[in-house]
């Protein structure tokens, strides 16, 4: 299987809400547990819903913020998209994400008015050096379940708890659908958290992220998502992964999860 999921139904009600059930393939599998979905393609497939949702000329997507409830389990999901703050030049939307009777992901997604601001435009997050002569990085496939399988990783300055890593799949989100450079490179944005952890293996301290919170100042393009990543721990069990985020044309935004540590 070239895909992540595999799409089984999608029907829009008279409200507008769009609710599509989908099968995760084992290519979705995650690292923490062998029976859950790994987030990143989780993430993935709502992005997948949302940039087909009563898509509006002149607006693009500029943050989503996502909710983990618990272990994304493997087999059937639902994903149900609506909108829940309309707007000329703004608007909420809400994605939540369901499997085996629970709540399992909630996605909220500012769509944003573009306009032409090149006149101010500025930038403060730096340019750093793209993938094609850095060599394969293997420490994402020190990491169990089939997910990180699918992913190329190349780096030449990473260590525990800091680093630059470009990351590459070449696996489709859906079956039978044409992946966008959106779709396939902010997927692979909460890998963050596992590109640069901040201890050696084998791991004392589980780090699992609670979110995923994604901000956006450009579309990504290509097939190269560019990590320059930094784990922090703090003293009370708690944590943070943060992450600008490049392709390579350069830095289009920003990532933050929160993590809770728990000793293995």
């Amino acid at each position: 299987m070239s895909a992540y999921y595999q799409l089984l139904s999608r029907h829009i009600d008279e409200q507008g809400i769009v609710t599509a059930h989908y099968q995760s393939t084992m290519n979705a599998q995650g690292a923490w547990n062998p029976n859950e979905q790994h987030m990143a393609p989780a993430t993935g497939v709502i992005c997948a819903e949302l940039e087909q949702f009563s898509p509006r000329e002149m607006m693009r997507i500029g943050r989503i913020s996502l909710d983990i409830y618990g272990l994304i389990a493997l087999g059937e999901i639902e994903i149900t998209t609506r909108t829940i703050r309309a707007g000329k030049t703004i608007e909420l939307i809400e994605s939540t994400m369901k499997g085996q009777g629970k709540t399992l992901v909630v996605a909220r997604t500012w769509r944003m008015m573009v306009s032409d601001s090149s006149a101010i435009a500025g930038l403060e997050d730096s340019r750093v050096a793209t993938p094609e002569n850095m060599p394969i990085f293997d420490g994402i496939h020190q990491w169990n379940g089939q997910y990180t399988r699918t992913v190329e990783a190349r780096s030449d300055d990473e260590r525990q708890g800091k680093g630059l890593v470009w990351l590459k799949t070449q696996t489709d989100m859906v079956e039978g659908q044409k992946t966008s450079d959106f779709v396939r490179l902010v997927c692979m944005a909460d890998m963050a958290n596992g590109v640069v952890p901040r201890q050696p293996r084998p791991f004392e301290w589980g780090f699992p992220n609670l979110d995923l919170q994604i901000h956006l100042y450009r579309m990504p393009q290509g097939e190269w998502l560019g990590l320059e990543a930094v784990q922090q721990y703090g003293a009370d069990g708690i944590g943070l992964s943060s992450s600008i985020m490049h392709d390579v044309h350069g830095p289009f935004g920003r990532s933050e999860q929160i993590l809770t540590l728990r000793p293995m």
